[in-house]
């Protein structure tokens, strides 16, 4: 089973959905661990993800190297706040946040038009 939500957290995310959320989702529901900790091996499942992206996208020249290095450390500061926040706020508090995170992105795709 673990093989397969991989599986599907790897092709959703290399699909632009977003397979941080099936990830997260089976970690917390399914095998019970907490969602800071979810959270932190959602982000070391997306390191390989992202380096695939990058080599990929460097390939075909898609990458604006110098916009990257400024949004850089804006990144970095983010995830630390984020970290900060996230292992400050209730677990169960942090759970509904995200699920009502999943709510609007789910809605906002549903009923979003493209242009």
């Amino acid at each position: 089973m673990n093989i397969i939500i991989g599986l599907l957290s790897g092709v959703a995310a290399s699909m632009g959905f977003g397979g941080g959320f099936v990830l997260i989702i089976y970690l917390t529901v399914f095998l019970n661990i907490d969602q800071v900790t979810a959270q932190g091996v959602n982000l070391l499942f997306f390191l390989p993800v992202a380096l695939v992206s990058i080599i990929i996208h460097q390939k075909n020249r898609l990458i604006k190297w110098k916009l990257l290095l400024k949004l850089i450390p804006g990144g970095i500061l983010g995830i630390l706040l984020g970290t900060f926040v996230a292992s400050a706020i209730n677990v169960d508090f942090l759970q509904k946040l995200f699920a009502g995170l999943l709510v609007f992105v789910g809605f906002r795709e549903l009923f979003h038009k493209k242009k």
